[in-house]
């Protein structure tokens, strides 16, 4: 008998691709609070005038953090409590007499120098020019001296002591620029001392090369033969290094004419470089060449007409005042109110610089600020927390909300009005850079 074999029959299966593992959730570690307040910031816009009204307070509030650094959740401190009692053992509940608010964020200064110019605010204040300060051996000039004939580790020292400074005040986000040493070898070195320094605090430094700051005296050629030094040889070195991703430039009379700016601000951001401006601080018409150019923000605009600011406004562009050197040079303040009003995107830094802004504090600043422009609480809590954030690409604080940064500082007091009321002279109680107590 014959029999036959049933034919072998091979299917064609597809074949599965390997899922990825689920990625495991950060867990709440750690409960803050419970505060008397917490102003949260959250859901306020990015751009335009505030009211107190829409401001988000939580009364005896609680931060959560996770074990990724970040907040959590804010809410009433009770509600986190039962929602998380393995928790409640932490020694972080002791906090029920202070307000507190997110961490300040000074997007504009120059705290990496040597050498002091009190002898130029002296003769400013007496009535003598910036001509005859600078003949007389001051002025940015006599900066970069001290600066250039500075060691490394004097500038590491002193750098590393105003960010001391500006943590204690509740400050952990800080925009640092070069612009002392006005070549090759000097602004490497400040570049390489700003990234030491961050290797040695836990706040963040925003790195900014200033090369453009002024032509050196001792450079043989134009003003545009130096911008083009400054791309062929500074930036190339700095990319190469990787000591900063912003470049900036001092748009005034004094220093680059609108037309050659333009062009290396241009030629610049070819290169990579994300670009802000010394814009409109003596003469106007710069800040319009930073909304050109797609600047992430234009600072100073003491100088900036009506119609610009309302250029200025209707872009992504951040106006950046720096109240510190209205206060040192005794001109006008930056037209918070009308950048305001016309929608635009206003935040304040403290321009910490040893000539025409040596205060260093931004609360005192700040509080100033509001009161000659009349900005309300709101306004100037914004515009030294998320939308100085904004000014410096950084979009991951300056709020407290699940998701943000945990960095947060708190005030012992039973009113956060207190704060810019005192202007300055109510110290920070505690500073918290990812959740840890500085």
């Amino acid at each position: 008998m014959n029999s036959t074999k049933s034919p072998t029959i091979f299917l064609e299966t597809k074949r599965s691709q390997p899922q990825p593992l689920p990625q495991p959730q950060p867990q709440p570690v750690k409960l803050i609070g419970p505060f008397k307040q917490i102003v949260t910031l959250a859901n306020l816009p990015l751009r335009g005038k505030l009211s107190d009204e829409q401001l988000e307070i939580i009364e005896n509030g609680g931060i959560l953090i996770n074990s990724d650094h970040k907040i959590e959740a804010v809410a009433s401190f009770e509600k986190l409590k039962s929602e998380n009692p393995e928790l409640i053992n932490s020694p972080t509940h002791q906090l029920t007499n202070s307000i507190v608010l997110p961490a300040f964020i000074d997007s504009h200064t120059h705290i990496c120098f040597a050498g002091n110019r009190a002898n130029d605010f002296a003769m400013r204040n007496a009535g003598k020019t910036y001509l005859e300060i600078a003949e007389s051996g001051g002025g940015i000039w006599s900066s970069v001296q001290h600066t250039r004939n500075a060691s490394e580790e004097d500038l590491l020292k002193t750098i590393l002591e105003r960010i001391n400074f500006l943590i204690s005040l509740g400050i952990t986000t800080i925009e640092v620029k070069s612009g002392y040493g006005l070549d090759l070898e000097n602004e490497l070195k400040m570049l390489r001392v700003i990234r030491k320094a961050q290797s040695l605090t836990k706040a963040t430094l925003v790195p900014t090369c200033l090369s453009a700051h002024l032509k050196p005296r001792d450079f043989d050629g134009t003003s545009q033969d130096y911008l083009q030094y400054i791309l062929e040889h500074i930036l190339p070195k700095v990319k190469e290094e990787n000591l900063a991703k912003r470049v900036d430039i001092f748009i005034e009379k004094s220093a680059f004419q609108p037309d050659e700016s333009k062009e290396f601000l241009l030629k610049a951001k070819d290169l990579g470089f994300e670009i802000t401006v010394h814009a409109d601080q003596f003469t106007p018409g710069s800040s319009r060449i930073a909304v050109e150019v797609g600047a992430k923000s234009a600072d100073h605009l003491e100088a900036t007409i009506d119609e610009d600011i309302e250029y200025l406004a209707k872009s992504e562009t951040v106006a950046v005042a720096l109240p510190g050197a209205s206060l040192g040079l005794g001109e006008k303040f930056t037209p918070a109110r009308k950048i305001l009003d016309k929608n635009g995107i206003l935040a304040i830094a403290s321009d910490w610089n040893p000539g025409s802004a040596p205060m260093g504090n931004l609360i005192t600043q700040a509080s100033i600020l509001a009161t000659f422009e009349k900005l309300s609480t709101a306004e100037v809590l914004a515009g030294i927390t998320f939308r100085s954030a904004f000014a410096l690409g950084l979009e991951d604080r300056g709020k407290l909300e699940k998701g943000m940064k945990a960095d947060f500082v708190t005030f012992n007091t039973d009113n956060f009005q207190n704060v810019l009321y005192q202007q300055g002279s109510l110290k920070a109680e505690s500073v918290y850079i990812d959740g840890e107590k500085i």
